[in-house]
C-alpha cells in the first residue's frame, strides 16, 4: 500500500489550531513505551512527519488523529487534551463542541475512556477521498445528511441519508463525500489497545477515490 506524502497533507490552517495536540502526541507516545520510529512505523508515516506532528509544525487529520489513538490506546479527546470531570452516560449537544481536523469537522458524541469512540463527523467534498484505512476492529456508520462514497475493499457503495454500514476495519475502507455540501456521519469505532493498529494513507494506484 502507498506510503503516505507528508508533505502534501493538507493543513487545513496554522498549526496553532491545534495547539495541544503537539505535547499530547508525545506524551503519549512515551506513555505507550513506543519510539518515534515504531510509533510512525505503526501508523503509516515518517519518523520526519510524526516528529513535525509532536512538534507543531505540521496539523494531523482526523483519520490520521483516529489512527494514532488506536495505536497508544486512548481516545481523540485524550490526544486533543480534552478532559471530562465524569463519565457521564449521556451527552447534552450543548457540550458538543466542534473540532476541526485537516478539512474534516467532528463532535464528540461519547464519553472518554470507552471501548468504543462515538462521533459525529462532516465530511467535505473532496476531503480525504484518497485516504485507505487498515486497522484491527470495527467501525459503523450512518448517514445524516448528503450523499458518501464507501469503499470496502474492491467493491463501492453508495450511501444516502438513512443509509448504514458495518464492517471488519481489516476490509481496506475509504469514504468521500459525493455533494458539495459535504456528508454528516455519524461514526463509532472500536479502541484497541494495540501498537499493531495501523492506518495507511495514500491513493491506490491508478484508481480514483
Amino acid at each position: 500500500m502507498a506510503e503516505p506524502e507528508p508533505d502534501a497533507e493538507p493543513t487545513d490552517g496554522p498549526a496553532e489550531a491545534l495547539p495541544v495536540v503537539a505535547p499530547q502526541l508525545r506524551a503519549l507516545r512515551r506513555r505507550a513505551s513506543l519510539t518515534l520510529e515504531a510509533a510512525a512505523r505503526a501508523a503509516g508515516l515518517s519518523p520526519a512527519h510524526l516528529s513535525r506532528l509532536e512538534t507543531g509544525q505540521r496539523q494531523p487529520s482526523l483519520p490520521m488523529l483516529l489512527a494514532l489513538a488506536r495505536i497508544y490506546g486512548t481516545t481523540v479527546s485524550e490526544l486533543l487534551g480534552e478532559t471530562v470531570a465524569d463519565r457521564d452516560a449521556v451527552v447534552r449537544a450543548a457540550d458538543m463542541e466542534p473540532t476541526a481536523a485537516g478539512g474534516w469537522t467532528y463532535w464528540q458524541a461519547g464519553a472518554p475512556g470507552r471501548g468504543m469512540q462515538a462521533l459525529r463527523v462532516h465530511v467535505p467534498y473532496g476531503s480525504q477521498g484518497d485516504i485507505v484505512r487498515v486497522h484491527p476492529g470495527e467501525e459503523w456508520l450512518y448517514v445524516l445528511e448528503g450523499r458518501l462514497r464507501l469503499r470496502l475493499g474492491d467493491t463501492t457503495h453508495r450511501l444516502a441519508p438513512g443509509d448504514s454500514a458495518h464492517f471488519d476495519s481489516l476490509t481496506p475502507h475509504r469514504i468521500a463525500a459525493l455533494d458539495r455540501g459535504g456528508v454528516e456521519l455519524l461514526f463509532v469505532h472500536t479502541l484497541l489497545q494495540s501498537p499493531t493498529a495501523t492506518l495507511c494513507l495514500g491513493p491506490t494506484p491508478g484508481e480514483m477515490p
